[in-house]
């Protein structure tokens, strides 16, 4: 499923026009985008909890020479998935 599927789906189920459907679907993923951003969570009951965490820097390997490369600290989305999205996939 993508993006299109998604806003097929709320217009399916809300009505409207498509281009409505599509900026409800661009507001609740830019809404989520945001809230990481400024490093909150956003908690969606029965789907799951998003988040940001910092990934700490590292010293990797590049494959092709050997040579080891420092990799800064980054800050990465993370998804913790509720028990009804576990239980119903199961």
């Amino acid at each position: 499923m993508n993006k299109a599927a998604i806003v097929d789906a709320v217009y399916e189920k809300l009505g409207g026009t498509k281009a409505d459907a599509e900026r409800a679907v661009d507001t609740m993923i830019e809404s989520i985008v945001n809230t990481l951003k400024k490093g909150d969570e956003v908690s969606i009951a029965g789907l799951g909890i998003f988040s940001a965490k910092m990934r700490a820097a590292r010293t990797a390997r590049n494959p092709r020479t050997g040579e080891t490369v420092k990799v800064a600290a980054v800050r990465v989305p993370k998804f913790r998935a509720a028990k009804a999205l576990k239980d119903a996939v199961k």
